[in-house]
């Protein structure tokens, strides 16, 4: 059985939850042989996918929004971005098809799963294979969202969108009027690898978990100055940027490490508005202190969510950069029920009988 991940380059999240996805499938079905079609760095694949054999394809398949930082946007950039994409998807599309089919086996069922880039629908349709959309949004939402000139590719996200068996519907989801059967999925997130323990051995971790915060802000990352962190000298930090963790009072996370794996020594994860991390946080009983996000239309939805599902606190971009962070009040409680944490689980088991039936 051969699962194809073509996976969005955007953000480090669309990896991490396809990641909890495919591992769940290995589980359950270990003859699976997984290849990942992603321009996402080898080094965060690795790390990512742990305890998975896969084949890494470097492509490109999306560009998603160009972005200076984690919290902005750029509209102009992106179309020039998505106009680059344009020329050159013909050409990868063949290649990636002939390379595909000269390592599918004789008669072997095969199935493509998107998070969420467009052009997997033209590759899909190339091999003949069947497609299931994986994710919260589509990048037609986003893009009409956004307006302009990134209309008409609004609308044609939306045409490819529609050439799909099903979408496997993540939790914080966007209107996503494909036209296809949704598979509500619970939250999907992976599972810290190692024990507490072993991982506050590993970073010679001391603080009291109601003491200790994560703070990460995805692949790009958002400029923090470190003596932020030292306004908090009861609070010790994990860090992810190698230039906090010149802060008295901050940890940097090992290259063999994940957020996820460091969760369980933390209380509350700082973070931006992102699906994958709020997975992670909420399954490892983390509240969330989030940075608002404007310009990007998944962002309302998550804050939204968020405030229904997990302990929070919303703080606006100016008072996360003075440091008015209220680590020492407590966060809101959710005003709803928690979400369940079938998603990997209820996803992987539609991926399996797809290919069951592919047979």
């Amino acid at each position: 059985m051969l699962v194809l991940a073509c996976i969005s380059s955007h953000g480090f999240g669309h990896g991490a939850r396809v990641a909890a996805l495919l591992q769940a499938l290995a589980k359950r079905q270990p003859a699976c042989r997984f290849v990942l079609s992603t321009a996402l760095p080898a080094s965060f694949l690795r790390r990512t996918f742990v305890g998975l054999r896969y084949e890494h394809r470097p492509c490109v398949w999306d560009v998603g929004v160009v972005q200076a930082d984690a919290l902005g946007s750029d509209p102009a950039a992106t179309v020039l971005a998505l106009e680059a994409l344009e020329q050159q998807l013909p050409a990868q599309i063949e290649s990636e098809a002939r390379w595909l089919e000269q390592h599918r086996l004789p008669g072997e069922p095969a199935v493509i799963v998107a998070d969420v880039p467009p052009a997997a629908a033209r590759l899909a349709e190339r091999l003949g294979w069947p497609l299931v959309w994986h994710g919260n949004f589509g990048w037609d939402a986003i893009y009409a969202d956004l307006g302009g000139p990134l209309q008409a590719w609004a609308e044609q996200a939306l045409a490819d969108y529609k050439r799909g068996q099903a979408i496997l519907r993540c939790p914080f989801a966007l209107p996503m009027p494909w036209g296809l059967p949704h598979v509500p999925l619970g939250l999907g997130a992976s599972r810290p690898r190692l024990a507490p323990q072993a991982v506050s051995e590993r970073l010679n971790w001391r603080s009291l978990r109601s003491r200790s915060a994560l703070l990460c802000f995805g692949g790009l990352g958002l400029p923090v100055d470190p003596a932020l962190l030292e306004r908090w000298p009861d609070w010790q930090f994990i860090v992810v940027n190698q230039a906090l963790a010149d802060a008295a009072n901050a940890t940097l996370l090992g290259d063999d490490l994940r957020p996820v794996d460091v969760m369980p020594l933390c209380s509350v994860v700082i973070t931006k508005p992102g699906y994958s991390t709020f997975a992670e946080a909420l399954s490892q009983d983390c509240g969330l202190i989030v940075v608002e996000r404007q310009g990007f239309a998944e962002a309302a939805v998550l804050q939204q969510g968020l405030q229904q599902h997990g302990f929070h606190r919303l703080l606006n971009r100016s008072n996360f950069e003075q440091g008015h962070w209220q680590l020492n009040d407590p966060l809101r409680p959710p005003e709803g029920q928690p979400l369940a944490l079938d998603g990997a689980s209820t996803g992987s088991d539609f991926v399996l009988t797809l290919l069951e039936q592919s047979r």
